[in-house]
């Protein structure tokens, strides 16, 4: 299973990108007639925006999910650059770049009407070998000081000295990943993982047939070209991850698709990211597939923020209410946390829910609705003794938490009833002030001023609610009846 922990480590690892560096501009209006000189829309352009590009990007994608990274790669001398190397500081990422006098940054130009790309224009010269040998020099020098190395190679000539750089990195013990753009895979050799689109995969000479096709050609191609796994990108059908003795396929999470742009660069880059951070290959790789999923969503080439991240992952991977069950206290403590962090209204309630009935069902039903997650503090089996008396509970905590757990309005379940100081304590208090909900709900004929933990979820800036039971629903009368006191 997942460990939702990972996301407290995404900035543990120091990740090094190397490659092709451009400057992306767009230039936005709008588009209402067509030009009498030409059969082509006249666009007003109203708005201008420059990001950066290429591997730059990767390196964005990678800061704006907190982890530590440094880019490498080639630029001119030119405005272009000095623009991107300020861009560079404010996105967090840390610069390594090396100039060149005699070619131009590489910069992409793209205009845009009504959310649609109406043309691009790419002002750049490819970088020579003697060029490539001044990046490869450089990264002898800064290889040792990282753990993860990224190559995103856009074929502009940055990376025509990859196969000893890659050599460089192995024998230095780093991890490394590549985007690839060549067909031939061998001058990747020794990578841990390279990242090729379907058509990439293709031109290297990977079959597609049918699945079997596609990975018997894929290990074939590994043996070959000494590449230890391939994560295929598969635009609409998903992902894949392949190795020598395994297959993992991953469905598409994309809910509408604005642009692809950019989308290749935060998948290598929230896969080395969540790799860094402690994450198996597989896992790891679903965590890139819904990052692109958000990312193709957004106009132009966005990137995914923790908290965003964060989100679509605990839906895919933490929905399964026995998984929640099992789970200790820390841990669902930090997936409360983390929700906080997406966004999310936290609501919180408490009781010892002995005999689950429809009345109990109604009321939860009610909370959950006041906010996007519900957390139930359910007293501990010595809490409701002392409470209810010797014959209660009738059943467990265990028994309770998987029942109670198994409804669609609960999202987690806390125990609370231990020992404070020297007393026990039968109240949430000490849970309410842990969590500090956005909404504390209880029901009853309770007031504001006497539901406990009222007075500091209030301080914070949250609010309170009193809801109504249902009539003629208890626990009390459930039991009665079944003993026969009742008709």
């Amino acid at each position: 299973m997942f460990d939702i922990s990972v996301f407290d480590h995404l900035s543990d690892k120091k990740i090094l990108v190397v490659g092709d560096v451009m400057l992306d501009r767009y230039w936005q209006g709008d588009s209402q007639r067509i030009s009498p000189e030409a059969p082509v829309p006249v666009v007003k352009i109203n708005e201008l925006e420059d990001r950066i590009g290429g591997a730059a990007n990767v390196a964005r994608n990678i800061a704006h999910l907190d982890g530590q990274v440094t880019l490498m790669g080639l630029i001119g001398e030119d405005d272009n650059a000095r623009l991107l190397e300020t861009m560079l500081e404010k996105e967090h990422v840390r610069s390594a770049l090396i100039t060149q006098k005699d070619k131009p940054t590489i910069t992409k130009l793209r205009v845009i009407s009504r959310q649609q790309q109406v043309v691009r224009l790419d002002f750049e010269e490819d970088f020579s070998l003697q060029h490539a040998e001044q990046l490869k020099c450089a990264f002898n020098e800064q290889v040792s000081h990282f753990d993860f190395i990224i190559f995103s190679d856009y074929n502009k000539g940055s990376l025509q000295c990859i196969s000893e750089m890659i050599r460089i990195a192995k024998d230095a013990g780093k991890i490394v990943l590549v985007d690839p753009k060549s067909s031939d895979l061998s001058i990747y050799r020794g990578a841990d993982v390279i990242t090729p689109n379907l058509k990439e995969f293709i031109a290297a000479g990977g079959q597609t047939g049918s699945e079997d096709i596609i990975y018997e050609s894929a290990k074939q191609l590994m043996s070959a070209s000494g590449i230890a796994s391939i994560l295929l990108t598969r635009s609409e059908q998903g992902m894949s991850v392949l190795t020598p003795s395994s297959k993992h396929d991953m469905p598409t999470r994309v809910l509408e698709v604005a642009d692809v742009t950019g989308a290749g660069d935060t998948v290598i880059g929230t896969l080395a990211l969540m790799m860094a951070a402690g994450t198996p290959l597989d896992d790891a790789a679903q965590i890139a597939n819904l990052a692109a999923g958000v990312v193709v969503a957004k106009l132009g080439a966005e990137t995914v923020s923790p908290a965003e991240l964060y989100q679509i992952a605990n839906r895919v991977f933490f929905e399964s209410k026995q998984n929640r069950q099992q789970q200790d206290t820390d841990e669902i403590l930090r997936h409360i946390e983390l929700a906080k962090l997406a966004g999310e209204k936290i609501v919180f309630t408490n009781g010892c829910f002995d005999i689950l009935h429809a009345g109990h069902v109604k009321y939860l039903e009610h909370a959950r609705a006041l906010g996007d997650r519900l957390v139930l503090g359910l007293n501990n089996d010595d809490s409701v003794k002392r409470l209810k008396g010797e014959s209660r509970p009738v059943n467990t905590w265990a028994e309770r938490a998987t029942v109670i757990g198994g409804l669609a309005s609960v999202d987690w379940v806390l125990p609370f009833g231990e020992i404070n100081g020297n007393k026990f304590d039968d109240t949430p208090f000490y849970l309410i002030k842990k969590i500090m909900p956005d909404i504390l709900a209880k029901g009853g004929d309770y007031t504001v001023d006497t539901i406990v933990g009222a007075d500091i979820v209030q301080a914070n800036a949250g609010q309170v609610a009193v809801i109504e039971f249902v009539d003629g629903c208890s626990t009390t009368r459930i039991i009665e009846k079944i003993q026969g006191q009742e008709i």
